[in-house]
Parts: C-alpha cells; sequence; structure tokens
C-alpha cells in the first residue's frame, strides 16, 4: 500500500501481489479454504502464529485487497469485510459491547439500526440513548457511567442532517467513549471522519461503493486492536462477504471519486431545481447554502453527496401521486446506485418506526429521498419535473 499516492491513485492501483501468471488484474479467489505445506505450517496458522489465509469465513485474498483499499481511502489501520452493511453494523456493536453496557445514538439513523438498537441489543441489556444530531448540549445529558460507545450518521438517512465530526471527537474523547460513524452516504472520497477523530468507521458497500446495484457488503475500518475484537467475533459468528462480492467491491472503487464527482454535480444542479419549484415545500442538500448546516459540511466533506431530501406540497397523498407519475427514476429501497432512485422513506425503509419517531427525526410523509444516479441532468430533471406537475 502506498499513503503517500492521492485518493485516484490509490483506488485503481491497491492489488493483492499477482500469482506465478503475472495477471494484470486480480483474479476471483472463489475458494472456501487453503492448503499447507506440511503439518507446523497448518498448526502455526490456526495459532495464529503465521499471517496466512485458513477459511473464507475468516479471510481471503480477495477481502485484503478490499480492506487495503478502504483503509487507505479513510485513514484507517485495519479492517474486516462483512455480507452487508448491517452485518457490519451489528457485528461492531457486539464485538465491542458487553451485557449493561450504555450506547448513544444520534436519532437520525437508518431504519434497521434504529431495529437494532431497540429489538435486539436490549436482550443483552444494552441500552440506547437517543440524541439530537444537531445539540451538543442532548449529548452531555445522555452519558451515564456505563455509556460505552458514541453512534452516529453524517449525512443522516434520510433526512441528510449534518453532525459536527469534531464536535463529536471531542465529546467522545471528554467521556471515554469509542466514536462509531456509518460514513454511506459521504463515502471515503468525500469525507474521512477518521481524520477528525472518529475510533471506527462503516460502510454498506452495498451503496456507492458497489455504485450500480450490483452486489452488497459491508466494512468497517478503523484502529486495530478494536478491528481485532471485531474480527475474533465475526471469525466465529460467520457474517462472512463472499469472494466474488468481494472482487466486485474492489474493482468497483477504481472508479469511485470518477462516480462520486458526477453523482455530486447533478444532486448539486437536481437541488436547485427543486427550491425554486411551486410544488415542492422545502429541500435538504448538504451542497447548498440554504442547508441549516452547510457550514459543517464545508469543513468536513469535499462535496455535498448524492441524496437530495424535499417535501412535496399537498403531503402523503401527493407524494404518492408523485412516485407514481416517475417514467425513468426508479422506485426501490436502495440508493447508492448509477441510476436515480426515489423512495418514500415513512412507508418503507423506516417504516419500522413509531410516527412519532419519525416526526422527531424529520421523516415527515411529504418528505421524499433521491438517491441521484448518473444519468443526464436534464433526464433526471425532466422526469422528477413531469412527476411533480
Amino acid at each position: 500500500m502506498n499513503k503517500e499516492q492521492k485518493f485516484e491513485t490509490q483506488a485503481v492501483r491497491t492489488q493483492i501481489e499477482p500469482t506465478h501468471a503475472k495477471e494484470h488484474s486480480t483474479p476471483m479467489y472463489l475458494t472456501s479454504s487453503f492448503i499447507y505445506d506440511d503439518a507446523e505450517e497448518m498448526r502455526a496458522s490456526f495459532a495464529g502464529e503465521n499471517n496466512r489465509h485458513i477459511y473464507s469465513r475468516f479471510s481471503n485474498p480477495n477481502y485484503q485487497e478490499l480492506i487495503d483499499k478502504v483503509c487507505l481511502m479513510e485513514d484507517a489501520e485495519a479492517g474486516y469485510v462483512f455480507a452487508t452493511g448491517m452485518s457490519a453494523v451489528f457485528s461492531s456493536f457486539a464485538a465491542l459491547s458487553k451485557t449493561g453496557d450504555h450506547i448513544i445514538s444520534c436519532r437520525s439513523i437508518f431504519g434497521s439500526t434504529h431495529t437494532v438498537f431497540t429489538k435486539i441489543l436490549p436482550k443483552w441489556n444494552i441500552q440506547t440513548t437517543y440524541v439530537e444530531v444537531d445539540d451538543p448540549a442532548s449529548w452531555e445529558k445522555a452519558v451515564q457511567p456505563n455509556s460505552k460507545l458514541f453512534y452516529l450518521e453524517t449525512p443522516t438517512n434520510p433526512g441528510v442532517d449534518l453532525v459536527d465530526l469534531e464536535a463529536a471527537s471531542t465529546f467522545c474523547k471528554k467521556h471515554g467513549l469509542l466514536m462509531i460513524v456509518d460514513n454511506c452516504f459521504a463515502t471515503p472520497y468525500l469525507q474521512q471522519p477518521i481524520k477528525f477523530g472518529a475510533d471506527l468507521v462503516i460502510h454498506s458497500a452495498t451503496k456507492f461503493i458497489d455504485g450500480q446495484g450490483r452486489v452488497m457488503g459491508g466494512i468497517t475500518v478503523g484502529k486495530k486492536e478494536l478491528i481485532e475484537e471485531i474480527y475474533a467475533f465475526s471469525r466465529s459468528t460467520g457474517p462472512a462477504l463472499s469472494p466474488f462480492n468481494a472482487w466486485v467491491l474492489s474493482k468497483s472503487l477504481e472508479t469511485l471519486a470518477v462516480r462520486m464527482d458526477r453523482h455530486c454535480e447533478n444532486a448539486l444542479k437536481l437541488a436547485e431545481f427543486l427550491s425554486t419549484h411551486p410544488e415542492v415545500s422545502w429541500v435538504k442538500y448538504p451542497g447548498l447554502k440554504s442547508h441549516p448546516q452547510y457550514g459543517i459540511a464545508q469543513k468536513q466533506m469535499i462535496a455535498g453527496g448524492a441524496v437530495v431530501a424535499f417535501g412535496v406540497q399537498g403531503g402523503l397523498e401527493k407524494g404518492r401521486s408523485f412516485l407514481n407519475n416517475l417514467k425513468m427514476c426508479s422506485l426501490t429501497a436502495n440508493l447508492g446506485d448509477s441510476r436515480t432512485i426515489a423512495t418514500h422513506p415513512s412507508s418503507t425503509t423506516h417504516a419500522k418506526l413509531s410516527e412519532e419517531e419519525r416526526q422527531k427525526v424529520g421523516i415527515t410523509p411529504e418528505l421524499i429521498r433521491i438517491s441521484v444516479g448518473l444519468e443526464h441532468i436534464d433526464d433526471i430533471i425532466n422526469d422528477i419535473q413531469q412527476a411533480l406537475t
């Protein structure tokens, strides 16, 4: 790995060592296990005395290449890859928490992460207190003697609110908390939370890292001693990524910067268009000066990202009409695709939250989330324009 190279070069040129065939592009290692020269090497491998691949539930060359790339991009010491983004989220919590621990989390989080906090972790007497993304005073009030970690998304899903990473790091250091950041919306290209003090960064690689809606995957990167705990937990519990998906995701990273530049360019133009449309009641996009945390976006992101949130005049029924009238944009619960996607979060990705919980994080019935794709911006705007009117 070369830490001196620029981001785009690292993405393209970081590869594992070639085989005897001297291939230019990394091959797929579609194998469940690996062989040893003798009994002693096998014993030493299982004892952890050498750095050998043993079994693809534990490690695989394709995993390692993906990990190496993301660690370079995020300025992390180590990492581990998972079958999905949610397996990365859950495994990280489970590996680093014990019965009786307390978690502080920003209220604006993905619906499935909310379910982990409210339905799954309480089975082991691990409780969570939610705080507001933009209110550090509420963070202080949430601290308990058994508080273990502070978890946040920035930008948040789906409201694209921002958390000040520098302030969060100061808060965590003051109270001895681990700082874990879901960096999925920003990607390693637009934002590197570890540089602001995060201990761990999590990605759903299914989204922008893949970028074309093909495969699922997740990754956690950060401090080596924390990753070792996550590795030990995951080695036994088995949330393993497939070698094929790891190969796809590593190749996808080669074009991440190029794709995100176009995503951000299109998203800003769409947000500007929506801001002037009479059928739109409000627009939130980190790249707009009207965003309430625009200053934070300028400090910690190099661009606003690909996700635009807006409200349709007329509430829920008008929102449904808008979605039903789209002709080109896709209706799906995914995001981070090359194709533009429209989603109604309160009835899909965040439907398991109560109405009160949705209101607290700004997921109103009229909210539409657009994951802006790579189509020509004129075609994206034309489809959304005709659906609105």
